[in-house]
């Protein structure tokens, strides 16, 4: 009896008419009319309608957002910002799971551009998971005619969190034109590094990155967990030269000490991206990370003057203060 249930509302679901569905969520979820008042106009069942909303949220065509004027860690939000000088502080919960708060972290960030990136506006990105994470959970719009820009070259060998993936998936969201760094994150030698920044495509592509509205960066550390060293960004032997140089981690390529300044190292005239002054102009710099290894860069970071704003989980929020 059971699969035969199952069976008919498969095929109640490959019939729905598309239309009908979002006519029935319009007047649910934006009207406030009652499951009950929805059926008896279309001659439905509630049990039918019911349904549909549900496989309406479960396939995507619905997104429920909780805006709470106060936050569950909103003290924490406020310490965060007073004490580091920030427009602004996020604090979402750790996970059960605190060995990767990168899609929870990515999530909010999200959910914080899709709020505050204004029409005609473009954002520059970086890459990592939580920058990911934060492009597959952005809303979805149209016609707002925005730009995004990757403001970090790009990885010989394919991971699962590939500069280029990111920036697509945000464009796609935001229905926008999408610009890409044409040249690898890291050259073979400085002198080639020189040739693509002066060649045409590169070139444009960070005088871009010097004049985008918004900036979405995430942090990398430098601790045996490194994502650098699980991607095979870097090798091993650069992870520890650049701890013994007193990097902390880097953000958009910048490789920072603890009190914020850039460390000297054979990396550094090697890397394709925006300098810090460039960061620096940008009108609004987000920093979404998270993880107690990132304590160390996320201090960096903001001492180096790269976050208006800082997304990041509560045992992380907790440990900075």
């Amino acid at each position: 009896m059971k699969r035969r249930n199952d069976d008919a509302h498969a095929d109640e679901l490959q019939s729905a008419d598309v239309q009908v569905m979002a006519r029935i969520c319009w007047a649910y979820f934006r009207e406030g009319q009652t499951q009950e008042a929805i059926a008896q106009r279309l001659g439905w069942t509630r049990k039918r309608v019911n349904r549909l909303l549900n496989d309406a949220r479960t396939s995507g065509l619905v997104q429920i957002t909780i805006n709470s004027p106060i936050g569950a860690y909103v003290e924490l939000e406020t310490k965060l910002a007073q004490t580091y000088g920030l427009r602004r502080a996020i604090v979402v919960p750790t996970p059960a799971d605190t060995a990767d708060v990168r899609p929870t972290v990515g999530a909010a960030a999200g959910q914080y551009v899709s709020e505050q990136l204004k029409e005609d506006a473009s954002l520059g990105i970086t890459w990592g998971g939580t920058i990911n994470a934060a492009a597959q959970n952005v809303l979805r719009r149209q016609g707002m005619r925005n730009t995004v820009v990757l403001m970090c070259g790009g990885l010989a060998k394919s991971t699962r969190i590939n500069p280029y993936d990111n920036a697509a998936i945000f464009a796609r969201m935001l229905d926008a034109t999408c610009y890409y760094m044409t040249a690898p994150m890291y050259a073979e030698t400085a002198a080639l590094r020189d040739a693509l920044v002066n060649s045409e495509p590169v070139r444009s592509v960070l005088d871009m990155a010097r004049r985008v509205d918004m900036a979405l960066l995430s942090a990398t550390d430098l601790s045996e967990q490194s994502k650098m060293l699980e991607y095979g960004v870097i090798s091993r032997d650069t992870w520890q030269s650049l701890r013994d140089a007193g990097a902390t981690g880097d953000i958009c390529g910048h490789y920072l000490d603890a009190d914020g300044r850039p460390v000297a190292h054979p990396i550094v005239p090697r890397t394709i991206n925006p300098t810090l002054d460039d960061l620096r102009a940008i009108p609004e710099r987000i920093l979404a990370a998270g993880g107690l290894q990132k304590i160390a860069i996320i201090r960096s970071a903001i001492r180096a003057g790269l976050a208006h704003v800082l997304i990041t989980d509560d045992a992380t929020a907790s440990a900075l203060l």
